[in-house]
């Protein structure tokens, strides 16, 4: 949940006191605090090689807004306004995209002058036509992420008797705003805006309990059922018509370190998943293993190897498995 702060005005009571009971005795050194807090904040910046006025990060809220645009504009019959006509429905469309990939214009913009550590005042001509491309060629992926989310909508009206009509899916169901927004916030990673990326996955992450990397490769066909707890790492690659269940995680199993001590970043660590696979609830799955296609993986199941396709692995085999002939004692 986000927190709101602003300033109060010195001659306000900043701090309620106890009940009505004034703050009479109430002493506080403001301005040694405020000295002490800049001093952090310079020395902060100067480890990070950002001295000066820092540029400005995408902003969460922002993106927020635009999000609930793209997917007004993606389905606009059911997350659109409700006095639409079918008359006005392609102006609609038109005019909201066009507000909201404007806007988003302005937040790949900061993430670039951030990446490029510029200041305010410092001017890009070459930085804004980048930001301009990366749009232009976002935008025009946006047919591409309406197909593959039909069949997401599709796999989980199919996968899920309670579902009652995919309507009901598309604005009821965790799963399918988190792979919406993935599916959004992949197509700006591929494209060299990681940060954005990420602040909306933890959009999502925020809004369902779903926590997809922007990074991860998802295939057609796929649905979260439930969904709260489901981690999804930077490296999983997910083929068509997988379905997996709450708590969930495709995670690391080891984290490399280079000579110094410090995390090697990237490289592939996290599972690949075949198509036609079901993961049930509480299963971990562990490092750059792959789960062959048509497998089904058993409730919190901790897996850590590769297994061929049409497996069925349950925590009974998994023991079973481990302790024969003295193995993992």
């Amino acid at each position: 949940m986000s927190q709101k702060f602003s300033a109060v005005p010195a001659e306000e009571e900043a701090i309620p006191a106890a009940g009505n009971a004034p703050a009479a005795g109430l002493r506080l050194n403001i301005d040694a605090l405020v000295d002490e807090l800049r001093a952090l904040r310079v020395h902060s910046l100067q480890t990070r090689s950002r001295i000066g006025r820092p540029p400005k990060l995408p902003s969460r809220k922002a993106l927020a807004h635009i999000l609930d645009n793209l997917a007004a504009a993606l389905f606009p019959n059911r997350l659109g306004t409700p006095e639409l006509t079918d008359e006005g429905l392609d102006y609609f469309v038109g005019h909201t995209l066009d507000r909201a990939l404007r806007a988003l214009y302005g937040e790949v913009r900061r993430e670039l002058r951030f990446a490029a550590n510029l200041t305010p005042e410092t001017q890009s001509p070459g930085l804004e036509a980048e930001a301009a491309e990366i749009v232009k060629a976002f935008a025009s992926q946006l047919p591409k992420v309406r197909s593959l989310l039909d069949g997401d909508l599709r796999a989980a009206f199919q996968g899920d008797p309670a579902a009652r009509s995919i309507d009901e899916v598309l604005v009821c169901y965790p799963g399918i705003l988190a792979v919406t927004y993935h599916r959004l916030a992949h197509e700006l990673y591929l494209r060299g805006v990681p940060l954005t990326a990420r602040i909306i996955a933890e959009i999502a992450h925020s809004s369902t309990g779903i926590d997809i990397h922007p990074g991860a490769t998802i295939g057609g066909s796929f649905f979260i059922d439930h969904g709260t707890g489901v981690v999804i790492g930077e490296t999983a690659v997910i083929g068509e018509r997988v379905r997996i269940y709450q708590a969930v995680t495709l995670g690391a199993k080891r984290f490399l370190v280079d000579e110094n001590g410090c995390l090697l970043k990237g490289g592939a660590r996290h599972p690949i998943v075949e198509d036609d696979v079901v993961i049930y609830a509480g299963a971990t799955i562990l490092g750059r293993v792959t789960i062959g296609r048509g497998s089904s993986i058993g409730g919190s199941v901790w897996l850590t190897r590769s297994v061929p396709p049409n497996s069925h692995i349950t925590q009974a085999s998994v023991q079973s498995e481990v302790f024969t002939a003295g193995g993992g004692i």
